[in-house]
């Protein structure tokens, strides 16, 4: 949103600085992204849980782990390379941080907005329960943001499917 390069993770592990997932989805950054990592790379969630970054993988390609501020861990690849995890790999927006952007809350309210909308829309031939947002709606929405930014992303593997159809895992 603010001018970066978005890209496939296979491409940007290679040159990018700063990795800061935001998808919602499980092992988005793997082990195949860790071993093309420049060394001093620095890692972050602010998307979902603890899952979006392949933790178990970034410490079997360690050789040492060591906490070298608050929030900060620096994990010590075999090949000799050093990668920055920041807060655990928990959501950094709120461990360490303080909150949501408003480029996020956006997004969020205008769901919110468009929910209301299409409630108002079928009054009367709705039941008494909880609906979830139609998937018209929340894709709908989030294809007019990337498409205002000019941003073209990745597909979803078999796993990444199954993770977000489940409730199974997660922290």
């Amino acid at each position: 949103m603010d001018g970066f390069e978005v890209m496939p993770i296979k491409e940007a592990a290679k040159i990018g600085d700063v990795f800061v997932t935001t998808t919602g989805n499980v092992s988005v950054i793997r082990k195949e992204h860790f071993k093309l990592m420049k060394d001093g790379a620095i890692i972050s969630n602010a998307g979902h849980f603890n899952v979006e970054i392949d933790i178990p993988a970034l410490e079997k390609l360690s050789r040492k782990k060591r906490i070298i501020r608050d929030f900060v861990h620096e994990y010590t690849l075999r090949g000799g390379g050093r990668v920055y995890l920041l807060g655990e790999g928990r959501l950094i927006n709120l461990a360490a941080a303080e909150g949501h952007p408003a480029q996020v809350m956006d997004m969020s309210f205008a769901n919110q907005a468009l929910s209301a909308e299409y409630i108002l829309k079928n009054r009367g031939k709705l039941k008494k329960q909880v609906y979830k947002v139609p998937e018209d709606i929340d894709k709908g929405i989030a294809r007019l943001k990337l498409k205002s930014l000019g941003i073209k992303i990745d597909t979803l593997t078999k796993e990444q499917k199954k993770y977000l159809a489940s409730w199974e895992m997660g922290t």
